[in-house]
């Protein structure tokens, strides 16, 4: 695969970097910084050396002086770093540093606030389908995912086995995050189910056979581990009652298809109509943090069954986004956005569908999926 040109901007200063493993911060930042200083502490002598002692970090900067922009890989392995990174922050303002992480538990008692300011974050999603311009396969990225270490993987499938592999055994086994990994990775299972849909931790408690508490730590330590994520239901002066229960999503595609158990029982479409979703929501998450801007991302459900997919909402975009796994559009499609226009009349409604033709139904902006994805670019508006 040819080399992809990432849409993350850094900043001039200091900034945290967060993103899953596999999405690219080293090698991004590698190719920018050959010459800086780099510190891995997934090696285990640095992790050691920096472990017992943080203070090493001012000699080993008095001893290259030359070195103005410093990059730690994996900040939260040693968090008590984040001392003495603030402290020289501020007695050396030449100083750049850069702090990666792919997960966010252990910084969280020293909260990355301790920098007061002097650091901001960024994050690092997986590939977006503009990114990969020439190179994007809808149809291998359904089963795939973009995760930029499965992308160019002579064997894909292999790698992400071993991606969730990893995970358990060193974020979630070496850091002792659970005492017991039989009941998280019966967890991890069964949350698959709930990906793109209304999350109900009681259901998952009660097919785990754990306490519904457990089930909420777990969900908890998946977004910390940055492999999960919730989206809030849509609420702004709302004209009718709504649900109340956070949208569920396993990070990538192809993480989740590799989860996700399959069998007899599976409806047709039940995971690929799944799959298809949380594309979406990966791609809007990527576009609204390359983006630069207070832009967030909602769904909408209210008590009386009427559901969009998506919202975005800031103050220079308000759309809703309704996702079907479907070549054909039918009267029934347009029904939630129909009812979301009415509460709303200042959103643009969107119907993204696997057909080949862009349409306008009733108002509603009718488009091929895979050429939305296409043409969404950070800091550009939706195109059609």
């Amino acid at each position: 695969m040819d080399r992809i040109n990432r849409y993350l901007k850094e900043p001039a200063g200091s900034f945290f970097l967060f993103g899953p493993r596999g999405t690219g911060k080293s090698t991004w930042l590698t190719e920018r910084y050959k010459k800086e200083l780099y510190i891995d502490l997934l090696e285990s002598e640095n992790y050691r050396s920096y472990s017992a002692h943080p203070e090493r970090l001012r000699s080993v900067l008095d001893g290259n002086p030359d070195k103005k922009t410093i990059i730690i890989d994996e900040i939260q392995k040693v968090p008590a770093l984040l001392d003495m990174v603030h402290k020289i922050i501020e007695d050396e303002k030449n100083k750049k540093f850069i702090l990666t992480g792919s997960s966010a538990r252990k910084l969280k008692k020293y909260g990355v606030d301790l920098l007061a300011g002097r650091a901001v974050l960024k994050t690092m999603h997986p590939f977006m389908a503009s990114e990969l311009g020439k190179e994007f396969d809808f149809v291998k990225s359904m089963k795939l995912g973009f995760l930029p270490v499965v992308y160019g993987a002579p064997k894909p499938e292999e790698t992400l086995k071993a991606y969730i592999d990893l995970y358990i055994r060193e974020e979630i086994q070496t850091e002792g995050i659970v005492r017991n990994i039989g009941p998280f990775s019966r967890f991890l299972e069964a949350s698959s189910f709930s990906h793109a849909s209304v999350l109900n931790t009681s259901n998952i408690a009660r097919e785990c056979e754990v306490e519904r508490k457990t089930v909420e730590n777990y969900i908890g330590i998946l977004e910390d581990l940055l492999l999960a994520f919730k989206l809030p239901v849509f609420s702004k002066k709302a004209k009718r009652v709504l649900a109340k229960h956070n949208k569920f999503y396993i990070f990538d595609a192809g993480i989740f298809r590799t989860i996700r158990p399959s069998g007899p029982l599976d409806r047709a479409g039940e995971i690929e109509g799944a799959c298809l979703e949380g594309i979406v929501a990966q791609h809007l998450r990527a576009w609204i943090a390359y983006s630069n801007s207070n832009t967030k991302l909602f769904f909408w459900r209210t008590l009386a069954g009427s559901e969009i997919d998506f919202v975005i909402y800031g103050s220079d975009v308000f759309c809703a986004i309704e996702v079907k796994n479907s070549s054909k559009i039918h009267p029934q499609d347009m029904r939630a956005l129909k009812t979301f226009a009415e509460d709303y009349p200042e959103s643009t409604q969107y119907l993204l569908y696997r057909g080949k033709e862009k349409l306008k139904i009733n108002n509603v902006l009718c488009l091929p999926i895979a050429g939305f994805l296409s043409g969404l670019i950070p800091g550009n508006r939706i195109t059609v």
